[in-house]
């Protein structure tokens, strides 16, 4: 085998590789003599096939498997020699289109972008602050106040529903005079001004009385998940049968118990951990942003164009998709990536080959224990069907990849901010939403 250079600019690499015809015929020999003991042909016994009637048989299907096997194996041994790491899948087609025939030496090109040379900041030059925020009684007797409207329960009333009020009711929807698939429903609790229906239907059930028949006309939004429905008026035929209004749950022990505390005070003392925890994780996406955005402007190295490239056409797909969300697949014509598309783009790519860089220096890895709980926490926005996530997920190398990313880019950012001097400053509430709106303006 010979390689042979043929371009080496920037991170542009390209290079011929020559696998001699003798090396390939000896390849594709030695996988005949392998699987001759348990061949079987008309007219021979097991294992005694003569090798010309082998080679003439299997030889061509044996040649193809030999070349890939050679290419792949020259690639594989330029990598370990060179040290070179391809940005992207290495390009690799026969040497100006040629067509190979049997005898003659295989010539491919071999090309691809480099992985650039990272030379790793001193961390300890970054400063940082870190906003620290304390759940204050106000805030504690909100969220207590929430709690206690989540355990409320309803009690009858006299006269018409209004808004917060329970009204179980039986209904049946049509359209265009046809009753429709999941459009009825008996005893239904709802309570009105929760939006749990579509716009306008709670609206028209204010007013109405225990024992009273209405019908509610609505019309489907454009962009409902049933599309034979969407856009369509519905006539719902309502009967009332109850209406209760709401009474909120005493602020004492019992509604604790309710929520697993041994009393009041101790269920204060979990929302004040819970909120502070909550507080504590914003402040840390508001210090990864700091820590990104010095990175950012402090580190510069030569980009593989080809990433820069792939990165800006993905954040143009994905924002054009969040402006026609009604458009599920990529039936679509192109979408152009503009020059805020490439500046994203390059400050994305530069960040994630960095941390990529130190974390790997720094042996930084997920473990397996760290991917299921990520993967149990993915489950649960599928009630009924985590099982099946969980054995989608293992199947799926690709979705085991966009798991593992943001697991392993936090544990980076996590090692680069214990050798920064961070200090910490204690805000408001309102501070901190008003740092984290900032990053959001930002994005």
């Amino acid at each position: 085998m010979q390689v042979t250079e043929t371009l080496n600019d920037g991170l542009k690499r390209g290079y011929t590789i020559t696998i001699p015809a003798a090396d390939l015929a000896a390849k594709v020999d030695e996988k005949l003599r392998e699987a001759q003991p348990e061949v079987e042909l008309k007219g021979f016994r097991k294992g005694k096939v003569p090798m010309a009637m082998l080679k003439k048989q299997f030889g061509p299907r044996l040649m193809g498997e030999a070349m890939q096997e050679a290419v792949d194996g020259a690639m594989q041994a330029h990598f370990d020699e060179t040290g070179a790491r391809p940005a992207m899948q290495p390009k690799v087609e026969m040497k100006d289109g040629e067509t190979w025939k049997e005898g003659d030496d295989v010539v491919v090109e071999l090309s691809y972008e480099a992985l650039p040379e990272i030379d790793e900041p001193d961390f300890s030059t970054i400063a940082l602050e870190r906003l620290v925020v304390k759940a204050d009684e106000s805030a504690v007797d909100e969220a207590l106040a929430n709690l206690a409207k989540q355990a409320q329960s309803f009690e009858d009333k006299d006269g018409g529903a209004e808004n917060g009020d329970q009204v179980t009711f039986d209904f049946t929807g049509r359209v265009d005079g046809e009753a429709f698939e999941g459009g009825a429903a008996q005893d239904y609790p709802l309570v009105l001004g929760s939006g749990q229906f579509i716009p306008g239907f709670e609206d028209q059930l204010v007013g109405t009385k225990a024992g009273e028949e209405k019908d509610v006309t609505v019309t489907f939004p454009e962009n409902y998940g049933a599309q034979h429905l969407a856009g369509k008026e519905a006539v719902f035929a309502c009967v009332i049968k109850g209406v209760k209004a709401p009474a909120e749950a005493e602020l004492n022990d019992e509604l604790a118990a309710k929520f697993g505390a041994e009393s009041l005070e101790a269920l204060k003392g979990q929302i004040r951990e819970g909120l502070e925890g909550e507080y504590a994780q914003a402040a840390r996406a508001v210090v990864k942003r700091g820590l990104l955005d010095q990175l950012d402007s402090s580190v510069s190295f030569d980009l593989p164009e080809s990433l820069v490239e792939a990165e800006a056409s993905q954040i143009a797909h994905q924002l054009w998709h969040d402006e026609n969300p009604q458009v599920h697949d990529h039936n679509h014509g192109s979408i152009e990536t503009t020059e805020e598309h490439r500046k994203l783009a390059v400050r994305r790519v530069k960040l994630g080959l960095l941390l990529a860089e130190v974390g790997r220096k720094a042996e930084v890895t997920v473990s397996d224990a760290e991917m299921t709980q990520a993967i149990l926490a993915q489950a649960r926005q599928y009630p009924g069907q985590e099982r099946e996530f969980f054995e989608f997920v293992q199947k799926n190398p690709q979705m085991q990849q966009q798991l593992r990313a943001p697991l392993f880019e936090d544990k980076v950012v996590d090692m680069i901010l214990g050798k920064a001097s961070v200090s910490e400053k204690e805000v408001s509430k309102d501070e901190l939403k008003a740092a984290l709106d900032k990053l959001e303006e930002e994005a």
